[in-house]
């Protein structure tokens, strides 16, 4: 045994702050051109287009962030990816439509790599019995982006547009000088325990690990809910149940606060469920929400709506970082980062065809029928999922 393999390994929670305040970061300015539109005179078309550049590239960054990590490590990773936000950001300044397509695809090399640059981190710093409860901190990154945003955006939109997008790109410069400092601690430990692999061979790690295919399916359809519950709640509040703009806004924001709680639940859960079965569980959950908002009519009492949005919330918004913590463990030795990056090319596809699938069914008979659908086949993943678990041993279930 070496001396370099006794070394003990640098300290975890400074990683995990990092790694959440990049998600953070990352998922503000991700939020920032649907809060910045109506000031900036832009439209839902134009936001749209904004999204779809952002996930088509990030499936891209998502299996290329793995590759990355072994060859520069984690946090040069990171660093990357706040140049990109910054870069988003500026160019979302101009507020055309083909500008915010371009600031999407910038913007999807930074929502792309981020988790799997996490993942390949916080694998190595934790302990296995650790892994759902710090998976699910850092993915409260997500809420934590958007709850900050949903709270400043607006107040800077009525001085100045533009000066939101200013902001975050000087977050992200603060962050990306902050990234970079701490690359020398921990870079040379992941750059050791992730090679440099082609992508053929991070594409592979799917059709030869049954487990991690079948985490890859599973998400795709808890993605599109996930999707329509962040995107399209308001939409489906105002235009169906006929609440005014401000009670949609606090009813998802209620929403946003039960995905933070979820996450942080969800993680201390683990403690007494297995992660297998608890993702079963966290799906069959969305599911009965989701159908539970789809079928309320309009006049809902307040207490009964916000009840069902939290709810929501705590489960199709929470489920990511139990999800993440256990692709990592079913990952193959010093592979964390390139399994979450496949893994995550199924969940942005789900996140990129939902819109489309969403528009579809909402066509057929409104955003009830997409919501219930979604719902349904949510559900449907939590029981296989709980099937398996159950088919399987207790210490290596089926997955």
């Amino acid at each position: 045994m070496t001396a370099e393999t006794t070394k003990p390994l640098p300290a975890l929670w400074p990683a995990l702050a990092s790694m959440t305040l990049l998600q953070a970061v990352v998922s503000l300015a991700l939020f920032a051109p649907g809060v910045l539109a109506p000031r900036l005179g832009i439209g839902e078309g134009a936001v749209s287009t904004f999204v779809f550049g952002c996930f088509a590239t990030a499936i891209f960054g998502a299996l290329q962030g793995g590759v990355l990590v072994g060859a520069i490590g984690s946090f040069r990773v990171a660093t990357g990816c706040m140049v990109a936000v910054a870069g988003a950001m500026f160019l979302g300044m101009t507020g055309s439509t083909a500008a915010l397509l371009a600031a999407g695809l910038v913007l999807g090399l930074a929502f792309g790599p981020e988790t799997p640059a996490s993942s390949a981190l916080l694998s190595r710093l934790a302990r296995p019995e650790q892994r759902s409860l710090v998976f699910s901190l850092r993915q409260c990154g997500n809420q934590i982006g958007a709850i900050t945003g949903s709270l400043t955006l607006p107040v800077l939109a009525m001085v100045d547009p533009r000066s939101g997008y200013a902001l975050i790109i000087g977050i992200a410069g603060i962050a990306a000088l902050l990234f970079a400092a701490q690359s020398r601690h921990y870079d040379p430990l992941v750059r050791e325990a992730s090679h440099g692999l082609p992508l053929r061979k991070a594409l592979r790690l799917l059709s030869e690990n049954a487990r991690l295919r079948r985490l890859a399916i599973f998400s795709i359809p808890l993605s599109a809910l996930q999707l329509a519950l962040n995107a399209y709640l308001v939409t489906f509040l105002v235009g169906t149940l006929t609440l005014d703009h401000v009670t949609a806004g606090i009813v998802l924001g209620v929403a946003q606060a039960g995905g933070l709680a979820g996450r942080l639940g969800w993680g201390f859960a683990t403690v007494r469920l297995a992660p297998t079965r608890l993702v079963a569980f966290i799906a069959i959950g969305s599911g009965i929400f989701g159908g539970a908002m789809a079928i309320l009519p309009a006049g809902t009492a307040p207490a009964l709506l916000a009840a069902v949005a939290f709810g929501f919330g705590l489960t199709a918004s929470g489920w990511n970082g139990v999800f993440l913590g256990e692709v990592a463990t079913c990952a193959p030795a010093g592979r964390a980062g390139e399994a979450t990056g496949a893994v995550l090319t199924a969940s942005y596809t789900g996140l990129l065809l939902g819109p489309g699938l969403i528009a579809l069914l909402s066509a057929i008979s409104g955003l009830r029928l997409a919501y219930l659908f979604l719902a349904a086949a949510a559900m449907l993943v939590g029981l296989w999922l709980l099937r398996l678990r159950n088919e399987g041993s207790d210490k290596h279930p089926t997955l």
